[in-house]
């Protein structure tokens, strides 16, 4: 049985303060909740991770980052490593985010190399994967994500693969004022479904989380996630306010 997420991508907000205010408020608001049906993640920027795990309960709150090197250490001004993320004591981490490959130009192979890092450190990957405006109007988006994947994936091991969550992000739909349907977003979930089946086998696919990351919030999260191949939801601007994320949450 593949487990239901919501995972909140912060990006580049919030202060160290106000971020161990905004995670207080979600984990308390998440430990009052009952009956939940499913896990909750939140990803958190680089500087927030040591400060935001002294007040959450792990064990009711995921930690991510949103993102790491792809090198160990080293003479890599900047960059922060998998092993540095893990020891802050968070369990997932964010990579190949559509904003990670476009501004800073990460390739396929690069997020290969990222994804072997962090599972070798006891890290859970959120893996992104998605189309442009461009590619979506062209018809040929469904290669260009079967490239994403299995460029970066499809070297591991089936049992590696457990600890992969997919996140799909219809870039073409965020912020460009064209809106994905429910029905869209399930069909390109079943597509990655079916792709992982064809690699790994029909258990490994029937128990991947994929997430769907295109503008998604309280008023459509409920159409969205009764979606069979829908499993919950990567979270941006709606997961920097306790009450509409809870409400994302909520939506199972």
């Amino acid at each position: 049985m593949r487990k239901n997420i919501v995972a909140g991508n912060w990006k580049m907000n919030t202060t160290v303060p106000e971020g161990v205010n905004l995670a207080k408020e979600v984990n308390d608001a998440v430990a009052a909740a009952k009956g939940l049906k499913c896990d909750v993640v939140i990803g958190v920027p680089f500087t927030h991770l040591t400060a935001v795990k002294a007040v959450i309960d792990i064990n009711k709150v995921g930690l991510a980052a949103e993102n790491c090197a792809n090198h160990v250490k080293g003479a890599y001004t900047g960059e922060v490593s998998a092993p540095m993320v893990a020891s802050t004591g968070a369990n997932y981490v964010i990579l190949g985010h559509s904003e990670r490959r476009e501004y800073f130009n990460e390739t396929n192979e690069m997020l290969k190399e990222k994804v072997d890092l962090a599972l070798e450190n006891g890290l859970k990957v959120i893996f992104c994967c998605g189309e442009s405006l461009e590619l979506r109007e062209a018809g040929n988006y469904a290669d260009f994500i079967k490239a994403e994947i299995s460029e970066s994936l499809f070297h591991l091991t089936a049992e590696q693969m457990a600890d992969i969550v997919i996140a799909y992000e219809p870039i073409w739909a965020i912020g460009t004022g064209k809106t994905a349907t429910s029905d869209q977003a399930q069909e390109v979930h079943t597509m990655i479904r079916a792709l992982i089946a064809e690699k790994y086998g029909d258990k490994v696919a029937d128990d991947m989380t994929i997430l769907y990351g295109g503008s998604c919030k309280p008023s459509n999260a409920p159409e969205l996630f009764a979606k069979p191949d829908i499993d919950g939801g990567l979270i941006g601007g709606a997961s920097l306010k306790a009450a509409d994320f809870m409400g994302i949450v909520t939506a199972f």
